[in-house]
């Protein structure tokens, strides 16, 4: 859109991971990020509706775009495999466990916003079906372009916005500046959403029920902000190969929350919960546990982490058996499994069946659900500011 940014002189050395002009417009983003965490949950929902709209329309476009520019989608059609055999079948379980990391974020944060369904069935049917089909289509439309970039300059160019700049090499005319422009500002709508939805409150509902003296969900955010931009991520977009190593070392973690979360929602406490024990220090509460922490859920956290740290070495280049390779290739779903056995086994084992009981098994007193469900709202209005 100016062209003039490609002219700022680099004062940053090598070293850093970017340039003036990269970090520039980062710190843009980062500020533009800044007043939307101000808003509570309820009312940014407005953001996502204008992505919805937004971002399919410019992903489409971008698309059919490429498609028409390179007059066809690019030599990976008809390309033929490289590898074969033991080789190919890994290759696409990397490619598949890449994939699903990339939504690990959201399982995991999932229940930040399930929290505010009216119904269960709000929460889970647009989970289960727009997030794996979002994803794939999302990572079709990516193949393809990056294949069709390859049939107009030569080579793959993986990152979007690395081609869209190609785009606007060679005197560019109005019409092609223009797309250019509505799609990063789709893409910047989109980004700012993810940021919002997986970093911002999710880092604020997870800070504020650590510190609830001290920190909101707000409070929480902008910490988070804060410590976006001082872990320097633009080092994690070198290269594809980066991006992708981060997200299944990212998912190493993720994946074992998630296998502690569903196994003590689902089976531990057959899917019961008590708000009234959310919000108390007795020890007879549901989530009491040993001074509010529960070690049995770190035991098995930590017991399907070990089994993957071989081979995370080997993911940061070190020389490993291919074993250990393989195993962290599919850690996603067997490291879920195995925090999912390990827990469900140590807590039952250990736990009071009458402590996981519903209020109609439980015996004593029937708390009110309504009364619970108006604190609960009035706690979370709190919270939010």
């Amino acid at each position: 859109m100016w062209p003039s940014v490609n002219d700022i002189p680099n004062s940053l050395p090598a070293s850093s991971g970017t340039t003036t002009k990269d970090f520039m417009c980062f710190f843009l983003f980062w500020l533009i990020s800044l007043p939307a965490i101000w808003f509570p949950i309820h009312k940014i929902r407005h953001l996502f509706t204008v992505k919805a709209v937004v971002v399919p329309i410019a992903g489409i476009t971008f698309f059919i775009w490429c498609i028409v520019k390179a007059h066809g989608a690019g030599p990976i059609i008809h390309q033929p495999s490289q590898v074969h055999g033991n080789v190919l079948g890994w290759n696409m379980v990397a490619s598949l466990m890449s994939c699903i990391s990339n939504m690990a974020t959201l399982v995991t944060n999932a229940p930040d916003f399930a929290s505010r369904a009216q119904h269960p069935s709000a929460a889970v049917l647009p989970q289960l079906i727009s997030v794996p089909l979002g994803f794939s289509i999302v990572s079709f439309i990516g193949i393809i372009v990056s294949s069709s970039s390859q049939t107009l300059y030569g080579e793959a160019i993986w990152s979007p916005i690395d081609l869209l700049g190609t785009f606007l090499d060679n005197g560019p005319s109005h019409a092609t500046r223009f797309g250019v422009w509505f799609i990063s500002a789709a893409f910047i709508i989109a980004q700012l959403g993810t940021n919002i939805s997986a970093n911002s409150i999710s880092a604020g509902c997870d800070l504020t029920a650590l510190f609830p003296q001290y920190l909101n969900i707000r409070r929480g955010g902008y910490i988070a902000a804060i410590v976006g931009i001082c872990m320097l991520p633009w080092n994690l977009l070198k290269s594809s190969n980066n991006f992708s190593s981060y997200l299944s070392a990212y998912s190493v973690f993720l994946s074992s929350i998630a296998g502690v979360m569903i196994s003590d929602y689902y089976l531990i406490r057959r899917g019961h919960y008590r708000l009234k024990d959310l919000y108390t220090t007795d020890k007879q509460g549901w989530y009491w546990y040993t001074y509010g922490i529960n070690f049995r859920a770190y035991a098995a956290y930590i017991a399907g982490i070990l089994i993957n740290v071989v081979g995370f070495a080997g993911a940061t280049g070190r020389t490993v058996p291919i074993v250990a390779t393989h195993i962290y290739q599919m850690s996603f779903f067997h490291r879920l499994r195995r925090k999912h056995a390990i827990f469900e086994e140590i807590d039952l084992s250990s736990s009071d069946e009458k402590r996981y009981a519903s209020d109609e098994e439980r015996g004593d007193e029937k708390s009110s659900v309504e009364n619970d469900v108006k604190d609960t709202v009035q706690v979370f209005h709190v919270k939010s500011q």
